[in-house]
This record gives C-alpha cells, sequence and structure tokens, in this order.
C-alpha cells in the first residue's frame, strides 16, 4: 500500500477541476475588465478609498508580478501589481478596492481576518510538515505519528475555512465602496462584480481541496483504502 496513491486525486478530483476553472474565470474575466476604462487608477482608487476611511498611514505600493496584488497587514502596506496600480480600468479598481477592503477588516478587527491572521503560522508549519509526518506515520504504522501530522495539517483547513468569509468580506466592501465613493457608477459594476466573483471561486477551490485532502488521509489510515495494493 502505498500512502501517496492515484486514490488521492480522485479523492481531490473535484476540487482541482473546479480550481482549474476558477482560474481561467479569473484570467478570462480580468483581461475582460483590464478593457473597459475607469475614472481612476487602480492606485488612485485604493487611496481614495482608504482616505475616506481615515486609513491615511496605509501606504500603497507597486509590486512586481501580475495579480500579486495583496494587504500586509504587519507593514499596513497594500501592494499592487504594476498592472492594476498604474492602469485605469475596471479590473484594476475592482482588485485594489478588494485590497482596501482588507485594509478596513484590519482597522476595525474584523474578527474572522483576526483569527485567520493569527493562524498563519499554524498554518505555514502544518502545510509543510503536517502531512509528512503523517505519511511517516502510516509507513511506519505509529497511529500517534500519524494523528500528529493529520491534527497539524487540521491547520491549515482551519485556516482555508477562515479566509472564506474574509475574503467574501473584502469583496462585498470594495463593491459598496466603489459605487457609494461614485468610482465606478453601479450600472457598469458589472465587470468588477465578474472579477471578484471568480476570485472568490478559487479560495472556495482551494478550501474544498484542502477539505478532501484531510479526509482522504484519515480515511486511508482508518482502512477505508486497504484494499489497494
Amino acid at each position: 500500500m502505498m500512502f501517496w496513491s492515484p486514490s488521492y486525486f480522485l479523492w481531490i478530483g473535484p476540487a482541482l477541476l473546479l480550481g482549474l476553472w476558477a482560474q481561467m474565470k479569473v484570467r478570462s474575466t480580468y483581461a475582460a475588465a483590464q478593457q473597459e476604462p475607469a475614472p481612476l487608477s487602480g492606485a488612485a482608487a485604493a487611496r481614495h478609498i482608504l482616505d475616506s476611511a481615515g486609513l491615511n498611514g496605509v501606504e500603497i505600493e507597486e509590486g512586481p508580478g501580475e495579480l500579486t496584488d495583496h494587504y500586509d497587514p504587519r507593514e499596513k502596506v497594500l501592494r499592487l501589481s504594476s498592472a492594476n496600480y498604474r492602469t485605469r480600468s475596471l479590473a484594476a479598481v475592482g482588485i485594489a478596492a478588494h485590497e482596501a477592503g482588507h485594509a478596513i477588516q484590519d482597522a476595525h478587527a474584523y474578527a474572522p481576518l483576526v483569527i485567520r491572521n493569527a493562524a498563519v503560522p499554524v498554518a505555514n508549519f502544518g502545510g509543510s510538515g503536517g502531512l509528512l509526518l503523517a505519511g511517516l506515520g502510516f509507513l511506519m504504522q505509529a497511529p500517534i505519528l500519524f494523528w500528529i501530522g493529520i491534527l497539524l495539517f487540521s491547520g491549515v483547513v482551519f485556516f482555508q475555512l477562515v479566509n472564506l468569509p474574509v475574503e467574501f468580506d473584502a469583496s462585498n466592501r470594495a463593491k459598496q465602496q466603489l459605487v457609494m465613493l461614485g468610482i465606478v457608477p453601479a450600472q457598469q459594476m458589472g465587470s468588477v462584480n465578474s472579477v471578484l466573483n471568480a476570485a472568490a471561486w478559487t479560495y472556495v477551490a482551494g478550501t474544498l481541496q484542502s477539505v478532501l485532502t484531510l479526509l482522504y488521509y484519515v480515511s486511508l489510515f482508518s482502512g477505508g483504502s486497504r484494499d489497494e495494493s
């Protein structure tokens, strides 16, 4: 019996397919929204949203890469990829507003964000070491080692589950702020909604994959797949 077997891909197949679809959807909706003009660049839109929320101290920086946009709660910096930092498009202002939504969450101590940030160290360690320990425990038939590994990997699952409301809430805040501040008229929000909704599915797919991975290994150790050789 191999700890890593083809049955694993059968278990997580739905998540993998959903993830591939979500990635393609993000790329296509983002490319389409890049062609639709906006009155502000992504950086200017984020600055307007942050200042309107009283977050003048949050810096906005241009970063390398594509779709690498993120908010750093430790340094209180919102980093936008070059295209979204400089471009005046619905794609740019939508993504910039989403990241500004995270900064607003941080300022208001939004509970799921606080929990998610606290879970980052556990998730990082569990992601790299949890399944390794579980694999060793399985191969050595050492239940204690296996369950320690599973417990550590459960931190990844917990992080993913808590991350879902964080991302959904940031997108909702983005949509509200863009309309309320007059950056994007309500009747032109279709492309922004498409980009943010597609991005949300990538988080759903990632969460589903981690949950199915956890269930697979627990089932394997418990004897659910012991008929393989």
